[in-house]
């Protein structure tokens, strides 16, 4: 079984959503199940077929989450530090054509969300940066071309 890197945060989210879905949505569609078999005939019961699909669909979703936990290797970031760019640092970079500031914290594959400045550990600027310190310059393809990143700060937050 393959560990997969992830932050105590994301394990934390991973760990509320499988509460939520156990706790609210699986009872939930239960008694959903359980009314639409109330109102008959099942063959034609479009209700009752929303509802076993819907719990096929929570069931699958519990499955996934407790099978990412299983494979989890929790890494707790407030305990790193060093001044070269790792899983878990909060990188601030600076694009060398458009002086556009950004920063990104490097996190596992199923925590990345850019819109919260948080990128997978196998995306093409996360690679590029693993290993760089303050000051390096890293060069990344993307779809538009290559666009080249110096490294202003690593922080462990």
């Amino acid at each position: 079984m393959e560990k997969v890197p992830m932050t105590a945060e994301g394990w934390q989210a991973l760990d509320d959503e499988l509460k939520r879905l156990k706790t609210a949505e699986r009872p939930a569609v239960i008694a959903a199940i359980a009314e639409a078999r109330s109102h008959g005939d099942l063959s034609e019961n479009a209700e009752y077929h929303a509802a076993k699909e819907r719990q096929g669909w929570i069931e699958g979703q519990i499955a996934e989450i407790e099978d990412r936990m299983a494979r989890a290797q929790v890494i707790d970031v407030s305990k790193l530090s060093g001044s070269q760019v790792k899983f878990g640092a909060t990188v601030s970079v600076v694009d060398e054509d458009t002086e556009e500031e950004a920063r990104y914290q490097i996190v596992g594959e199923h925590e990345a969300d850019v819109k919260q400045g948080k990128i997978s550990i196998v995306s093409p600027l996360a690679r590029a940066m693993i290993g760089k310190e303050t000051g390096d310059v890293v060069e990344v393809n993307t779809p538009g071309g290559g666009k080249a990143y110096e490294i202003l700060k690593v922080e462990w937050i």
